[in-house]
């Protein structure tokens, strides 16, 4: 009876064991996002996403770790590195925030560990060969607004942007830019994010007499340059980021944020778009998706830039496990290689992927639409 005993030990620990053509093996995707601090409103969305991801890929089982960066550089280092040395991840995903993704991005190069951005982040593949972006680029959102201005004759534009990477970065793309002929910024006003009031440079910036102004803000903070502007009788069109479309943003801003025009990705206006538009049904399926898990009225754009990073990796993940086995730094390069090679026209919630060695964002004019506030909802106003 003592054999026998020992043998069934024997052979249950065995079964705990990875099979030698790998089937117990499992792939690591670490995420760091913001489901704390300023950049909750975000980061939320993006952790909801990853609790309802199949829990595989291409037949291999995966995992998703989940860590708060609490919306602060050294925190969302500290978990990004504990990811990969004490949970052996074999991809990286996050943040949220611009500053925290790029401290990321140091990590990954550091770490040979790809690593896919969910900020808008403009990334050249040979200077940022472990790194791809999943949302849109800041120049590709910010000449969608550009265009708009163009058709409605704004020649003065004023300008109230963070006071940090976010707002240099719209700032940077609006000047100088080459969509506008002779488009004159009147002012560079910027703010906290944990600002309360805006007077100061709302009366500086309508001081300048602009046509129109440009917000470089995201979330819910982006709402305050509109309720400064408005309550001082500003009447011209308000434009503001991607980053800005979100129910948050309406319930802060109110009747002051009315009549504010934003570019955003298709996702959240997947109803909206034309039938023929090949973006439809796949935001459509992954919308249903985020709905039946969190209710049609926790809906948030940012929703889609999780769910196609996951699409992301569906498309490159089996090629680099043709060659390399879960937990192992040669499944780190191949997944790296397979994400630069065979991303090819994959068609996502928020627009269609194609990276390049030289080009790892890989949209193009299809991954943006511009939207509206009209009577407190967010409106598609045009493809």
């Amino acid at each position: 009876m003592k054999i026998i005993s020992k043998l069934a030990g024997a052979l249950a620990a065995v079964s705990l064991l990875p099979s030698a053509g790998g089937a117990l093996a499992q792939v690591s995707v670490g995420v760091v996002v913001s489901t704390t601090g300023p950049g909750a409103v975000l980061g939320i969305p993006y952790r909801n996403v990853f609790e309802i991801l199949p829990k595989e890929i291409g037949g291999e089982a995966v995992r998703y770790v989940v860590l708060d960066d609490a919306s602060d550089v050294t925190t969302g280092v500290r978990n990004a590195k504990k990811l990969i040395d004490e949970n052996k991840i074999d991809v990286l995903v996050g943040s949220n925030s611009v500053p925290v993704s790029r401290a990321m991005m140091q990590v990954a190069v550091e770490s040979k560990v790809p690593l896919i951005v969910l900020s808008p982040m403009l990334l050249d593949g040979v200077e940022h060969p472990w790194t791809f972006g999943v949302p849109q680029p800041m120049p590709l959102m910010v000449n969608a607004v550009l265009e708009h201005m163009k058709q409605n004759g704004v020649q003065k534009l004023g300008y109230i942007g963070f006071a940090d990477a976010w707002g240099e970065a719209v700032y940077k793309t609006l000047n100088p830019q080459d969509v506008v002929p002779g488009l004159e910024l009147t002012s560079n006003e910027r703010y906290q994010r944990n600002d309360v009031s805006l007077t100061t440079q709302a009366l500086k910036t309508i001081a300048t007499q602009p046509d129109a102004v440009m917000v470089g803000g995201s979330g819910a903070p982006g709402a305050l340059p509109h309720i400064a502007l408005s309550e001082r009788g500003y009447k011209g069109t308000v434009y503001n980021t991607h980053g800005s479309v979100s129910g948050d943003f309406i319930r802060i801003g109110g009747a002051h944020a009315e009549a504010a025009v934003a570019p955003t990705g298709p996702f959240l206006f997947a109803d909206q778009l034309s039938d023929g538009n090949p973006i439809k049904p796949v935001a459509t399926k992954y919308l249903t998706m985020y709905d039946d898990a969190y209710g049609a009225s926790a809906r948030s754009p940012f929703a889609g830039y999780a769910f196609d990073a996951y699409l992301l990796l569906q498309a490159a993940l089996p090629e680099a496990l043709k060659t390399a086995s879960p937990g192992t730094p040669e499944l780190r390069q191949a997944l790296r290689d397979s994400l630069e090679t065979n991303v090819k026209n994959v068609v996502g919630t928020q627009g269609i992927y194609t990276m390049t060695p030289q080009d790892h964002n890989g949209l193009d004019h299809r991954a943006r639409v511009l939207v509206q506030v009209k009577n407190g909802k967010w409106e598609l106003m045009k493809e």
